[in-house]
């Protein structure tokens, strides 16, 4: 089955369990929240692991969790998982100057410096360093605060 196919069932399947399964009816964004971070961090295990095999499934749970608050938010008429899939490609064509225009990029921290000066641009953000969602874990929101600010020259 091709791609398309798969993901096709995998929206009918949520549609279903939606429906059907009392857990699944009761759960809201806010009761999600845990799944999403864990799911993430098991992401970051499998891939410290290397363990592909494991990563495979782990990607396919946070895949669940992004279907899930997409079709909550379908249900709400907020917006649904096309929405998501068309924001998503439309901010990589942007974000991508040098792959979809002609800014040129010739190595990985050039294309990570016109990333993020897009990204404060399109966002509005006052600063290069805001964008670290202050619910992270404080050492990680730490490094990320860090990070950025090495990314602009500020060591």
């Amino acid at each position: 089955m091709s791609t398309s196919g798969e993901f096709e069932r995998l929206l009918e399947i949520m549609d279903r369990i939606r429906k059907e399964c009392p857990w699944d009816k009761e759960q809201t964004h806010q009761s999600l929240r845990q799944y999403l971070i864990e799911e993430a961090y098991e992401v970051v295990e499998s891939i410290d692991n290397e363990d592909w095999s494991h990563l495979r499934k782990e990607l396919g749970d946070v895949l669940l969790q992004i279907v899930f608050h997409a079709k909550i938010s379908e249900e709400r008429d907020i917006f649904d998982i096309n929405d998501v899939i068309f924001m998503l490609n439309e901010k990589l064509v942007r974000r991508h100057p040098h792959v979809f225009g002609d800014v040129m990029a010739e190595d990985p921290e050039t294309v990570k410096k016109n990333w993020e000066a897009i990204k404060k641009d399109e966002e509005g953000k006052a600063s290069y360093l805001d964008g670290v969602p202050k619910e992270m874990p404080a050492l990680l929101r730490a490094q990320n605060l860090q990070r950025k600010a090495a990314a602009i020259g500020f060591d």
